[in-house]
């Protein structure tokens, strides 16, 4: 492996790892305490043509499930998130915010309602379930908050329609964004979601059996071969040019759901109890000091971006409104795009600004929305 990761009990791996190691992977993350296959001898350029064109395979078993049931499950849920899920309906997926006291995230998890006392949260990278398990036993309630043995494969691109139809009939293949529905598998039941971390059609198979790993892994690629199918993983480039953020890059403790813009999830009327509620109410009433945004700015294509890049007002002596913490080349824009949160009153579309990349060069840059288009 080219980044030297050395493997321990600790990171652990996923039950498709013999199959991701023969198809030749160079890269991995580790998230969730896991590998997370990252790449597959494609630059990130090559594989984010791909992911738009045709469709790939991820191993995303690092989307680990927090499971809670019991007569208590739905009162534990909707008191995690400001969302109002009293409407929720089985066979849906919701993605919900979860803040601390202060209204600070936690996690941005999707939320599938599996029955009225059983649902998963499928988490970002963050120790979550040691948290719901807290709550729960702080607040008394008849829970179980468990990790199942779950492990998704991904089916990403705008190929992923046909394959799923190919593997599992149109029906499957039909599902609208943000359902779920279940596949008869090697004589098991699995849950199916239309999901994925790409701006592209996507389905997630939650596999609760990992000895039928590999083999549905044999089964996706042969049936994904007259397609064009290739492994991947999330690609950076395609994330970006989304707006979709990631939980401890754009956003972490520090950060609120209404500065991230996800007010739109957040009833902050007191119908519902959840934890942060006050200190939400507080940050609506005087509005956030900054929002998150998109920054499009010149030069060659930019390196990765491991620490914050200041983001400064365009002009002589301009201080800094923001900082960049995800950025790539777009070949789609043809210049570097950025994610960044942006102080109040430079937010405007088309608001000059700077970016001060590692080395001290400065990129000039403009403020867009998010996600980025053409013309933003």
């Amino acid at each position: 492996m080219s980044d030297g990761l050395q493997f321990a009990r600790r990171i652990r791996t996923s039950p498709y790892f013999s199959r991701i190691e023969a198809h030749g992977v160079t890269g991995y993350s580790v998230y969730n305490h896991m590998i997370l296959p990252k790449s597959f001898g494609m630059s990130v350029e090559e594989a984010y043509w791909h992911l738009n064109e045709h469709v790939q395979v991820w191993d995303v078993s690092v989307q680990r499930q927090v499971e809670i049931s019991g007569p208590d499950a739905g009162r534990l849920v909707q008191w995690l998130t400001p969302r109002d899920l009293r409407a929720a309906q089985g066979g849906r997926c919701y993605y919900i915010p979860v803040v601390d006291s202060r209204g600070g995230m936690l996690n941005d998890p999707v939320l599938m309602k599996l029955a009225d006392d059983r649902y998963w949260l499928s988490v970002a990278d963050s120790d979550l379930l040691l948290y719901v398990k807290g709550l729960a036993i702080g607040a008394g309630l008849d829970v179980s908050v468990e990790e199942p043995d779950v492990n998704p494969l991904a089916i990403q691109g705008p190929k992923a329609p046909e394959v799923m139809a190919s593997l599992f009939g149109s029906e499957i293949a039909s599902l609208g964004f943000f359902h779920t529905g279940y596949i008869e598998l090697f004589g098991t039941r699995q849950l199916v979601s239309r999901s994925g971390f790409s701006s592209k059609a996507g389905f997630e198979i939650y596999l609760d059996d990992s000895s039928l790993a590999e083999r549905l892994w044999d089964l996706v690629r042969d049936a994904g071969r007259p397609f064009g199918m290739k492994p991947g993983g999330p690609n950076l480039i395609d994330r970006i040019e989304a707006g979709l953020l990631g939980y401890g890059n754009e956003m972490t403790r520090e950060n609120n759901p209404l500065e991230m813009g996800y007010g739109k999830f957040c009833q902050l009327d007191g119908s519902i109890d959840c934890i942060g509620l006050a200190a939400l109410q507080q940050i609506a009433r005087t509005g956030p000091g900054r929002m998150i945004a998109g920054v499009k700015f010149d030069g060659p294509p930019c390196p990765s971006c491991h620490n914050p890049w200041p983001v400064r007002a365009a002009g002589e002596g301009g201080g800094q409104v923001g900082r960049v913490t995800s950025a790539a080349w777009s070949p789609r824009f043809r210049c570097n795009i950025g994610l960044s949160l942006v102080d109040d009153g430079y937010r405007d579309e088309g608001q000059a600004v700077n970016v001060t990349l590692p080395d001290g060069s400065e990129r000039a840059g403009a403020v867009c929305g998010l996600p980025f288009r053409e013309g933003g």
